[in-house]
């Protein structure tokens, strides 16, 4: 089984670029499942309908979300589509749902997406926590265990791969933009990496202008950021 993991989209751009490669990759790897982290595909904050039934019509089995996810006030109204996957450490009653089973060539893969507490900003559950309770719900239920960790500090995420080892097939993260090098295969045989990068424009500042950002770095003025465009990029992680 070869699973495809692919970066956040950014806009528009990061968008049409799945569109452009994804047939293409899953081709040249064989790929039998898909995860797309769709939450900035939204002009950088949020996910549409349309660009959610893109992304699963272009090949995708499973769109998992991270701290922009209600950024579009339309998620309310396909945010029990099977398919879409929001951080499960959310308040306990929030709409949607936090992990995802799906049979596959006789396999059942699980899809879990967690969101991080550190430097962050969301009000969220302990995700530590809710990853146990949720590998007690799905015992038994599935071959395969993907999990999206969303998360902006790194030591928040790799102490996530330590205490998943063994218990989850794969860990990867997002949020950051930026792909590490640091993929392994932990002692106890998880594969992890700390953060599998965007899909979106190569020259930015994790996918916006780079003029914008700078005025905001510079002045320490509100500028409003932008997506940049130009040449793009497609990080993902192959399992």
């Amino acid at each position: 089984m070869n699973i495809l993991a692919i970066g956040d989209l950014v806009g528009e751009i990061g968008l049409n670029k799945l569109v452009e490669e994804i047939e293409k990759i899953k081709k040249e790897y064989e790929i039998d499942f898909t995860i797309v982290n769709g939450e900035n595909v939204a002009e950088g904050m949020g996910i549409t309908k349309k660009a959610f039934d893109k992304i699963i019509k272009c090949g995708a089995n499973a769109v998992t979300m991270g701290n922009h996810t209600w950024g579009k006030k339309e998620i309310f109204t396909f945010i029990d589509d099977p398919k879409l996957i929001r951080p499960a450490n959310y308040p306990e009653g929030v709409p949607g749902n936090g992990y995802g089973i799906y049979e596959i060539k006789g396999k059942k893969i699980a899809v879990m997406n967690l969101i991080g507490r550190t430097e962050i900003g969301v009000l969220s559950e302990n995700p530590f926590i809710k990853a146990d309770k949720i590998l007690q719900e799905i015992e038994g239920k599935a071959d395969i265990i993907i999990v999206d960790f969303h998360a902006e500090a790194t030591a928040e995420k790799i102490a996530m791969g330590y205490h998943l080892d063994g218990r989850a097939t794969a860990i990867f993260g997002t949020h950051t933009h930026v792909q590490t090098a640091d993929e392994k295969i932990l002692e106890k045989g998880t594969a992890y990496i700390t953060d599998i990068g965007m899909t979106g424009p190569k020259k930015s500042v994790i996918g916006m202008d780079v003029g914008a950002s700078l005025k905001r770095f510079i002045t320490t003025l509100p500028e409003k950021y932008k997506i940049a465009q130009g040449e793009t990029m497609l990080n993902r992680m192959c399992i």
